[in-house]
């Protein structure tokens, strides 16, 4: 197999194994782009040669694309990051360029008591649902920093506290809603169940709110914890992006391996 030049759309746990994967078993050269400086710095840990640490615009990514020779484009983006999973595979089409949405496969919740699970369309549905049948308690909330204003059109920031990297952005996003500093926790990967428990505890909450991101983003131990803590769990279905094809996605290596087999 020749040298792959790929172009990588990152920023999650996923696509820094699978950078690791194809640095140990594939000759490649990677350029992976990343909206924060932390997600670069992962990414060069994980041996991607080149980054690039902030959003790109749709025609920008065309350029790079355009002018950089590449021979895959691979989105190993969030599973909710719906925008640029449309984009990336819009992209490839116009730059005909080999393409594989790599994302990690949802949660089977058939051994799993389910009991505290509201679920949303939303998270603005989910801020809905927590003025209308949580009134009382504080609201955890482990779904980023770019959820939060749909989420905070209907409950009170007094109320809310945000588990987010504290990055610059971030920061600032919370201070533009008016969510104080010691509402503030600091995000350091996926959270344990006792790390769950405690912040319950500490916080006095009645609801914390989850997307749907798979094991990978700790989900299990958020489901855990609401159960055992006794309080609402409510948990943002997965987009479901028609402008994929079953056969662009892949969700375990070894599929993407028998892939790449395909490809080239």
């Amino acid at each position: 197999m020749k040298k792959l030049n790929i172009f990588l759309l990152g920023g999650t746990k996923d696509s820094t194994e699978l950078i690791k994967h194809l640095k140990d078993n594939y000759d490649t050269h990677i350029l992976t782009t990343t909206t924060t400086e932390y997600g670069s710095k992962l990414a060069i840990e994980a041996g991607s040669d080149d980054t690039i640490a902030r959003p790109l615009l749709k025609d920008e990514i065309i350029e790079i694309i355009g002018n950089g020779d590449f021979d895959l484009l691979i989105d190993a983006t969030h599973p909710f990051a719906e925008h640029i999973t449309k984009t990336s595979k819009s992209v490839s089409e116009i730059c005909n360029i080999r393409y594989i949405r790599f994302e990690r496969p949802s949660l089977s919740f058939d051994d799993i008591d389910t009991s505290h699970i509201v679920y949303a369309k939303s998270f603005e549905d989910a801020g809905q649902i927590i003025a209308g049948q949580y009134p009382e308690g504080n609201i955890l909330h482990f779904a980023g920093a770019n959820t939060m204003e749909d989420v905070l059109k209907n409950v009170s920031t007094e109320r809310f506290y945000p588990r987010i990297l504290k990055v610059p952005k971030s920061i600032e996003k919370c201070e533009n809603l008016g969510v104080v500093n010691d509402h503030i926790i600091e995000m350091k990967g996926a959270a344990s169940l006792k790390e769950n428990i405690d912040l319950i505890e500490k916080y006095d909450a009645s609801v914390m709110i989850t997307k749907e991101s798979g094991e990978i983003g700790g989900v299990i131990e958020k489901i855990e914890a609401a159960n055992q803590k006794d309080i609402c769990l409510i948990m943002i279905k997965r987009p479901v992006i028609k402008e994929l094809e079953k056969k662009d996605i892949v969700s375990t290596l070894e599929e993407f391996d028998k892939k790449i087999k395909e490809m080239f």
